[in-house]
């Protein structure tokens, strides 16, 4: 529950006035490597958390450890929130800890805090198969900043905005949301031409309008980022296919293939159903040939005839040098 860390190493750097990785992973019950990741996002993020390196070394806040959570600027605080805001399952405890956090909070800063924790959302899949969450670290965009200001203050923004094409253009922009996926933000927002998604690595340029944005009432930031998720995954991995897995071998079936594996029930024999998705045939084919015996592939033929060439190719080849030793 990031919610709960944040706070919490927040309030331990607070008392004790200085922290190590290693003494927040021990109080949290966490890897030193998680309280690491947590302890530099908390600085990445705007919050003046620095590291102090060499021996007796460790992490501060600005001001000797002596500020307090009321004592913290607006920047901060939208900076917290959006760090321990929404991910893609949120436990209702994490909605608690933040309800706590905002009773702690100055009065002017209420409202723009629970803003800012409803205005992202956290994506624990990468893009790439096999990406692990503790491999994810999100770039930081030239306009990251002035973004997220926009959506937590709901402002329209005009964009200078660079397209998959190299077409260049300026959009009118009802913010909506952002997400983080893999190493790069997003935000969703009302066009005249409808919802759109845009890369904020694209951003060439950003202003306000000086008009409020138009918000739908009934808008879902998590169930929106899932649904356009989901559609960029299937423009990516057209290629479907389904089958059953080993048990054994669905955690490493999982880890190599990620989000282009998808998985069913248990069959009575113990097998799991899966579903696949690839490229191609010939693409998915090559990655399943690895776990051997360990996957059955039930449709389309294709594949199959794609892992009968290979499996025809390997014994061939050695074959053939089993031959000549």
């Amino acid at each position: 529950m990031r919610a709960d860390r944040l706070v919490a190493i927040l309030m331990m750097l607070q008392t004790r006035g200085q922290v190590t990785a290693i003494e927040v992973a021990d109080e949290l019950e966490i890897s030193e490597r998680t309280a690491r990741r947590d302890l530099e996002s908390l600085g990445v993020a705007g919050l003046p958390v620095y590291s102090q390196a060499g021996r007796g070394g460790g992490w501060r806040l600005l001001g000797g450890g002596k500020t307090d959570l009321s004592g913290l600027n607006t920047s901060e605080v939208h900076a917290l929130f959006l760090m321990a805001g929404q991910q893609a399952g949120v436990e209702p405890e994490v909605r608690a800890a933040l309800r706590k956090l905002v009773r702690a909070l100055p009065e002017p800063f209420r409202e723009e805090a629970e803003a800012a924790s409803q205005a992202l959302v956290r994506d624990p899949r990468g893009w790439s198969p096999g990406q692990a969450v503790d491999d994810v670290r999100t770039d930081n965009p030239e306009f990251l900043g002035a973004v997220q200001e926009a959506v937590i203050r709901c402002r329209q923004l005009e964009l200078g905005y660079i397209a998959r094409d190299k077409a260049s253009s300026i959009r009118l922009v009802e913010p909506l949301g952002l997400a983080t996926k893999g190493r790069s933000w997003y935000l969703i927002g009302d066009t005249e031409a409808g919802q759109r998604t845009f890369r904020i690595d694209r951003i060439t340029s950003v202003s306000e309008t000086g008009e409020a944005a138009k918000r739908p009432k009934d808008f879902n930031l998590v169930e929106s980022w899932r649904l356009i998720s989901d559609e960029i995954q299937h423009k990516r991995l057209p290629f479907h296919a389904s089958g059953w897995v080993h048990p054994y071998a669905v955690s490493h079936c999982r880890f190599v293939l990620g989000e282009a594996l998808r998985i069913g029930p248990p069959r009575e024999d113990g097998w799991v159903e899966v579903g696949f998705r690839c490229h191609s045939p010939l693409g998915l084919a090559r990655q399943l040939a690895g776990f051997g015996n360990q996957v059955r592939v039930s449709e389309p033929p294709e594949l199959i005839d794609s892992l009968v060439a290979i499996g025809r190719q390997l014994t061939e080849m050695y074959a053939s040098a089993g031959a000549i030793s």
